[in-house]
């Protein structure tokens, strides 16, 4: 049975930092809903009772981006592959935080232990409005093999030009060509 809080509990967070992995949904008025699976190691971070955020790397969309600066309502799912069944979900709102800016450094010190990814472009921080938390019975048991080094190892042989430059080609609108706010984190890639 479901059960609602208004804040992040001392046992659900437990179980969200035992996840490797996470999806986070979107939607804004005329867009597609995105649903998008993010990885908990080194990128995620829950930074207070109401307020959780991750480390965005660079892919072949943007959806996130977009629908935050369109709508803003966001909802992060964890679900345990593992022998506690249990599915958590944060309801609320996100906002990007690009590179380049001060603000997106200070997060970094503070919260990432000052160490950037590569082909990091944003930290997407989502003020949590509410928690619930569901039994997560019918979710399967998986074995954790490992992370996938293909995307990171693609942003590193890329660099920052060339990620910039792959930035600027596919990720300044989403999909249903919403804006995502990308320009100033190529410019500040060019650098």
């Amino acid at each position: 049975m479901a059960k609602f809080f208004k804040s992040i509990t001392d046992p659900l967070r437990r179980v969200v930092e035992r996840q490797r992995i996470f999806f986070v949904a979107t939607a804004a008025v005329g867009a597609r809903v995105n649903v998008s699976p993010r990885p908990t190691a080194d990128t995620l971070r829950i930074t207070g009772p109401n307020e959780a955020m991750y480390l965005d790397m660079t892919g072949s969309g943007a959806e996130t981006a977009a629908h935050l600066r369109a709508d803003g309502r966001m909802t992060m799912m964890f679900c345990s592959f593992d022998e506690q069944p249990m599915i958590v979900r944060f309801f609320g709102t996100g906002r990007s935080v690009l590179k380049g800016t001060e603000e997106f450094d200070t997060l970094l010190a503070n919260y990432f232990d000052g160490k950037d990814l590569p082909g990091s472009r944003q930290i997407v921080v989502m003020a949590i409005e509410a928690t619930q938390s569901s039994c997560g019975y019918g979710v399967p048991f998986f074995d954790y093999i490992g992370e996938r080094p293909t995307l990171r190892d693609w942003s590193a042989r890329k660099g920052d030009a060339g990620i910039a430059d792959y930035l600027a080609e596919k990720n300044l609108v989403s999909q249903d060509g919403l804006p995502t706010g990308f320009e100033s984190v190529v410019d500040a890639l060019k650098g």
